[in-house]
């Protein structure tokens, strides 16, 4: 009887998780073809798709591995600048846009996965604030690489160097990274479908990974580490899993990110970006996949609300009250309440409707 309310429970969280994906696209959808929908949340809408994965990937790490990651935005900067490179290669090769950029998305998704296993082995033997204090340490690390790489390409090929530009183009070559300077005369092929798309794949490996027999390792591992070793499950495996296939989704949400943008730097990757997708997770609720996407929408278009309903010079004031509430209200007891209300209330709903039949 247990397992099947735990089942249900699952079933339920992820059909709650792609109905919120699937109705918001719908409803986005219909807004922009009637002509309601402003300008100004048309260019938010491909920044919350990559904020969403952000926020559901960096889930994994916190919320189900049970570990605190502060270097995601470092993943993500591997992935947008991956991205950009490997659009820009392939231009004249692959024309068509959609097909250029899930390429890139799946390059700079084995590039996030490949640091993410350089960081990961190390850095996953600590734990608690050591191991936060050393994945921030690591996230300016990438950050600030990124910031002095120097990346042009011409007729013989991709040329690379750090800390100065030890090259020279041929004729007609270009740069595409330009140290601290970055990226500009990005051709920009994201769009809120590809968004919508990306947030469909990762929620699909994400919960199926959960409801597996390798989630529920990872769980066990959250759990008790000590039991978990005793009955043969290997932590260090799975932790490194976790975390790599994390940084594996931040990868692409960065290369989405950066597709939507001109002009792209490295100081865009910075610790606060790492701050306010872990933001998104925590208040959504650690572990709960559906609350990290209500977070991340709901906390990305608010302060653009805010401006909009003439409160430009207190919005960040009232950002910051709303969020001390939601933690109040996630943290007091009151949303539990609140759930078993309305469960209290479908159920004598349930029982009046039969007895009105009988």
């Amino acid at each position: 009887m247990k397992q099947t309310k735990i089942l249900s429970k699952t079933r339920r969280d992820s059909v709650i998780a792609f109905g919120i994906v699937i109705i918001a696209y719908a409803a986005m959808q219909a807004l922009s073809m009637t002509g309601n929908l402003s300008n100004t949340i048309t260019g938010l809408l491909v920044p919350i798709c990559a904020y969403i994965v952000m926020a559901v990937s960096l889930n994994l790490t916190v919320g189900i591995l049970g570990e605190l990651s502060l270097g995601h935005a470092g993943f993500m900067s591997v992935g947008a600048f991956t991205g950009i490179v490997a659009t820009t290669f392939l231009a004249d090769a692959v024309p068509s846009p959609i097909l250029r950029l899930t390429v890139a998305m799946i390059l700079a998704a084995v590039a996030a996965a490949i640091v993410g296993v350089i960081v990961g082995i190390p850095v996953l033997r600590l734990k608690g604030d050591y191991l936060a204090i050393v994945t921030l340490a690591f996230g300016e690390i990438i950050k600030n690489i990124i910031n002095v790489l120097y990346v042009g390409m011409d007729d013989r090929g991709l040329h690379f160097s750090i800390i100065k530009q030890t090259f020279t183009l041929n004729e007609g070559g270009d740069m595409i990274i330009n140290g601290p300077i970055g990226v500009s005369g990005i051709d920009k092929i994201s769009n809120f479908t590809a968004g919508f798309i990306l947030i469909l794949i990762t929620l699909f490996i994400v919960l199926n990974l959960i409801n597996s027999r390798h989630g529920r390792a990872v769980m066990a591992v959250r759990d008790n580490r000590i039991a978990a070793d005793s009955v043969g499950i290997s932590t260090t495996r799975f932790k490194l899993m976790a975390f790599v296939i994390s940084a594996a989704f931040a990868g692409m949400a960065g290369t989405l990110y950066a597709m939507n943008y001109s002009t792209i730097t490295a100081a865009k990757f910075d610790f606060n970006l790492s701050i306010l997708v872990l933001v998104f997770v925590v208040l959504g609720g650690l572990g709960n996949i559906w609350g990290s996407i209500i977070a991340a929408a709901l906390l990305t278009v608010l302060p653009e609300l805010l401006r909009a309903l003439n409160f430009n010079d207190y919005r960040m004031l009232v950002y910051a009250i709303l969020l001390i509430v939601l933690m109040l209200f996630n943290n007091s007891g009151a949303k539990e309440k609140f759930l078993g209300w309305l469960a209290l209330r479908k159920e004598a709903k349930g029982h009046k409707q039969k007895k009105e039949v009988a």
